[in-house]
C-alpha cells in the first residue's frame, strides 16, 4: 500500500468525564473511518481534556489550592487504567474496521497520573506512550514516563509512532523515534499554535515522515459541562470560574509531508481533517536526508535508550 487515507479529529473533549469522552471518541472515530480513514489521530489527553486551569486559572499552582486539589481527585477517579473495560468500544472499532486510532488520555498507574497517547490497533493490545517530561506546570498533575513506552506500531502500510507536545523539542527523543523508522508520526498537542506547528513540520523534515499534528478545541463553558458530568465540587467550579478567557484551545491541526510542506490544514473550529498520504514520498526524501543513516555520524555520536520499565519498587521473594 502506497496511499494511506488518514484523518485528524479536531474536536472538543469532554473534560474530566472520561466515560462520556470515550463514547464521543468512538462516534468521532467512526465518522472519520466512514470517511475513508485507515489512521485516525486525536490530540493530547482528548480523554479527560487538557488541564487548562494550570495555565488559565490564577493561583492554580499555589500550594494546597482547594480547586487544584479537587481537580486532581476527579482526574484520579476518572482516569483510565490498564485493562479498562470502558476502552473496549475503541478496540472493537479497530478490530472490525482494521483502522488504527491514536488518542490521548489521563491514565492512572497506582496513585499517579500519566499523560498517555494510546495507539489502538486491530487485533493487538494498546500501544502506550507516556509523556517523558510533563511541561512546566503539568508536573503538578502528571508523573514522568520511562523508556518502556517508546515504540512504534508496525502496520501493513508502515510504522506509526507518537510524541506528546514539548517532547518534540527533546533532540534525543526525536533521534530515538527516527531510529524506529516511522512512516507516520502523530504529534499530539493541546492546540497547535505557531511554535508547535514549527516543531511538527521540523519533525516531518528531520524524520522524513508524515506528521499528523493533532490539536483540541475547548471553551470555558465546555470545561464547566464536563465538570458537572464528573460530579465536580464547589472548589473545582470556583477554580474554573476564575479563568478569564472564554476560548481556551483553538485547534490549528494540520498534516505535514516528509518535506515539511502542509498537505491539509484545519480551521479553528471542530472538524475532521482528511488527507491521502503518498507513502512513497518518504523513501524519495531519504535520498537527500536520512538523519538515522547517511546523515548521522555513529563514529562520533552514540545514543543509548533504556527501555526498561522503572516501577521504583521491586518486591523480591525470599530465597
Amino acid at each position: 500500500m502506497t496511499e494511506l487515507p488518514v484523518a485528524v479529529v479536531q474536536a472538543a473533549p469532554i473534560p474530566l468525564a472520561i466515560g462520556d469522552g470515550i463514547e464521543q471518541a468512538v462516534k468521532l472515530a467512526s465518522e472519520a473511518i466512514e470517511g475513508g480513514a485507515k489512521l485516525v489521530a486525536f490530540g493530547e489527553t482528548f480523554l479527560g481534556g487538557y488541564p487548562l486551569w494550570l495555565d488559565e486559572a490564577p493561583g492554580a499552582a499555589l500550594w494546597d489550592h482547594p480547586g487544584t486539589r479537587a481537580m486532581h481527585r476527579i482526574l484520579l477517579e476518572q482516569a483510565v487504567v490498564a485493562g479498562d473495560e470502558r476502552l473496549l468500544p475503541l478496540q472493537e472499532l479497530c478490530d472490525t474496521t482494521g483502522a488504527v486510532i491514536s488518542i490521548g488520555a489521563h491514565e492512572r498507574v497506582r496513585q499517579s497520573l500519566y499523560n498517555n497517547q494510546m495507539t489502538f490497533r486491530p487485533g493487538l493490545p494498546v500501544l502506550d506512550h507516556r509523556k517523558l517530561v510533563p511541561t512546566h506546570g503539568e508536573r503538578l498533575v502528571w508523573m514522568r514516563g520511562d523508556g518502556s513506552t517508546l515504540g512504534v506500531h508496525q502496520a501493513e502500510w508502515g510504522s506509526i509512532g507518537s510524541l506528546i507536545c514539548w517532547e518534540h523539542w527533546m533532540p534525543l527523543a526525536r533521534a530515538a523515534m527516527h531510529n524506529l523508522g516511522e512512516s507516520v508520526h502523530v504529534a499530539a498537542w493541546p492546540t497547535v499554535r505557531e511554535q508547535y506547528a514549527i516543531a511538527s513540520r521540523h519533525y516531518a523534515m528531520e524524520g522524513r515522515c508524515f506528521v499528523l499534528a493533532a490539536g483540541l478545541v475547548q471553551t470555558k463553558a465546555q470545561v464547566f459541562d464536563g465538570l458537572e458530568r464528573a460530579g465536580g465540587s464547589t472548589e473545582a467550579r470556583e477554580l474554573v470560574e476564575s479563568i478569564e478567557a472564554d476560548v481556551l484551545n483553538k485547534g490549528g491541526s494540520f498534516i505535514a509531508a516528509p518535506d515539511a510542506r502542509i498537505v491539509a490544514q484545519a480551521s479553528e473550529g471542530e472538524e475532521i481533517l482528511h488527507a491521502v498520504l503518498d507513502l512513497s514520498e518518504r523513501d524519495e526524501g531519504l535520498a537527500s536526508l536520512d538523519t538515522d543513516g547517511h546523515y548521522s555520524r555513529p563514529d562520533v555520536f552514540e545514543l543509548s535508550v533504556d527501555t526498561r520499565a522503572k516501577d521504583g519498587v521491586n518486591w523480591k521473594a525470599e530465597q
